[in-house]
């Protein structure tokens, strides 16, 4: 579950490639279309049917091969009816290993399933599989979405900064980029990854935004290399704590939900400098 990429189609691959290694062990591997809607509705896709070829092409197919979903599970004493309905899904397909594929609120979904086989008498074991872009789960291994985003956050900073730097003289003097992290600034540091010739200022979630330093130093790289690009993280705080870009709204997950820091930097430069932005 979660957002689809080309690293949650070979994060797949790589289960159901090692599953077939070990038929003594594990039999059918069956794919929830759609993520846990898959399992709760019972849609599941029969993986043996697909050739060698095709599950090995999944690590080069974009977007979710077999569909994803933002779905919050409640806790098992909000809704039992949900878990005993997976349980008679598990038990009808004899499935005793779920693997769940994605992000941070995915192993949350993954945590409540395991925790069937103490509450409910049902032998399962289930396993979090981290697709996810973050960098900071605890206790993970490898999430393997990490360095498909730093690159590519990496290629855009520079793309953006060349493309304002020969526009500089005589148009935007400004790019600000924003990228995901509402707690951990690891994706926004990989727009640092650029050569050192280009003028970057990142913004990091975990230090406060310091607005006069912030202006200064724009101000700065835009008199000595005629342009400046920032790189600002979805999770920037004001010095009392708020997000730059919260709304006021919170998401199923209890999450605020964010509606641009990029807008609001871009702004308080124009306001206090003058000079002309792009965003994205």
């Amino acid at each position: 579950s979660g957002g689809v990429t080309a690293v949650i189609n070979a994060s797949a691959c790589g289960v159901i490639e090692t599953a077939r290694k070990f038929p003594d062990k594990i039999g059918k591997i069956y794919a929830g279309q759609n993520g846990i809607i898959g399992a709760l509705m019972e849609n599941l896709i029969d993986t043996s049917k697909e050739s060698d070829s095709d599950i090995s092409a999944l690590k080069h197919t974009p977007s979710g091969g077999f569909g994803s979903c933002r779905y919050k599970m409640k806790s098992l004493e909000a809704n039992k009816a949900e878990y005993e309905r997976l349980i008679e899904v598990f038990k009808a397909h004899d499935i005793g290993y779920f693997f769940y594929n994605g992000g941070g609120d995915s192993a949350d979904t993954c945590l409540k399933v395991s925790q069937l086989s103490e509450s409910m008498g049902y032998p399962i074991q289930a396993i979090h599989v981290p697709k996810t872009v973050d960098n900071d789960l605890p206790v993970t291994d490898n999430c393997p979405g990490f360095g498909s985003v730093a690159k590519y956050i990496a290629v855009s900073t520079m793309e953006a900064s060349f493309d304002v730097a020969s526009m500089a003289a005589t148009s935007t003097k400004i790019f600000v980029l924003e990228v995901m992290g509402r707690h951990a600034g690891w994706i926004a540091a990989a727009g640092g990854l650029v050569d050192d010739s280009i003028p970057v200022v990142i913004l990091f979630p975990e230090i406060e935004f310091d607005e006069k330093a912030f202006l200064a130093k724009v101000d700065k790289n835009v008199k000595e290399f005629g342009y400046c690009t920032i790189v600002v993280s979805e999770g920037t705080q004001w010095p009392d704590g708020r997000f730059l870009a919260e709304q006021g709204t919170r998401d199923d997950f209890g999450h605020a939900q964010l509606g641009g820091a990029a807008p609001v930097v871009a702004n308080l430069i124009k306001d206090a400098l003058g000079y002309k932005y792009h965003w994205a």
